[in-house]
């Protein structure tokens, strides 16, 4: 059962920030994020999606790669390259979603609260325009629905 629910922000004219408290350690929270092992198990977005390619090369300068499908083949492709990796407390990134979408950089904070996590995921995007196509795409409750099977494997692992 979900018991935390996501608090999303405008903090900027070109950014979007998603807060979220996880009711599990800091350690294994980012490690959700940057290892395959778990991130293929959540970050599915709506249901019915897969995710049959994960590629984390989790080091400044390391590119990732995931791509997502629906039963019927569609796919979604997402690139990136990390900029930024502090262990268990900060990722910064580049998100790439192809030629139509502008690139982001999106800063990732999981700050430990007794043995909880609070995970803040910053998107900054080239300008207002951009932001509000992609808020208009409904990445806010594909998110939602992510971080909420996350809750529920954080509290299997």
């Amino acid at each position: 059962m979900t018991t935390e629910t996501s608090a999303w922000t405008t903090p900027s004219d070109v950014e979007v920030a998603v807060t979220r408290t996880f009711d599990a350690p800091q350690k294994l929270v980012f490690e959700a994020f940057t290892d395959p092992e778990h991130i293929v198990h959540w970050m599915l977005g709506p249901e019915g999606w897969t995710m049959p390619v994960c590629e984390v090369d989790l080091r400044p300068g390391g590119r990732w790669h995931m791509v997502w499908r629906r039963a019927d083949g569609t796919e979604m492709a997402m690139t990136g390259t990390y900029v930024e990796v502090t262990p268990f407390s900060k990722l910064v990134q580049t998100e790439s979603w192809g030629d139509d979408w502008p690139a982001t950089v999106n800063t990732t904070t999981f700050t430990a609260s007794g043995s909880r996590t609070v995970v803040v995921h910053t998107m900054k995007f080239p300008d207002r325009e951009a932001r509000d196509r992609a808020m208009d795409t409904g990445m806010t409750s594909g998110a939602d629905t992510s971080y909420d099977r996350l809750e529920t494997y954080l509290a299997g692992a």
